[in-house]
């Protein structure tokens, strides 16, 4: 069982997830009309984790006997700069999804809700894979600079990305 405080905070984190989600669908958008194809994956495929994110916390609240209450989506921004402006966009959203989590991981911890602590620990997980992609990604982005060609081949890199949904444990 979850506090109506905890719940409120979940039902919160979800609504940071949707909008993550939407956020990036966004990005790729605008990557696919710039002619920018594998940046344009690599964001859909950011879209797709940040909505099994949502859904996860949306599971969560359900299997713990809580309501779920959906909030408006904020409307995310369509232009973004450069690549690399882009990627220091995504990173600082990141890094305030992190911190976020951790909020989330503090109150589970001063309420001594030990279930949504471990259920959380997946996040604390996640947070740091998807900052450490966003900061090598700008890595490679200042080195290219202005190359055209450095450009071409890190778009047709982010092209390879594939959405691989977490596995379920039983």
């Amino acid at each position: 069982m979850i506090s109506e405080k905890m719940n409120a905070a979940l039902n919160g984190q979800i609504n940071k997830e949707m909008y993550s989600a939407y956020l990036y669908m966004s990005m790729s958008a605008h990557c696919s009309n710039v002619g920018l194809d594998g940046f344009a994956n690599w964001f859909m495929v950011q879209y797709q984790e940040e909505m099994t994110h949502a859904m996860k916390l949306y599971n969560y609240v359900n299997d713990q006997g809580e309501k779920v209450v959906l909030e408006a989506i904020e409307k995310p921004p369509t232009d973004f700069g450069t690549l690399l402006e882009m990627f220091e966009a995504t990173l600082g959203h990141e890094q305030f999804i992190t911190k976020s989590i951790n909020d989330l991981v503090y109150l589970a911890t001063e309420e001594r809700d030990y279930a949504t602590q471990i259920f959380l620990q997946w996040y604390v997980t996640e947070q740091i894979e998807e900052e450490g992609n966003d900061n090598e990604i700008i890595a490679k982005l200042k080195l290219i600079g202005n190359d055209g060609n450095g450009l071409f081949i890190l778009d047709r890199e982010l092209a390879t990305r594939v959405f691989v949904p977490p596995v379920k444990k039983e």
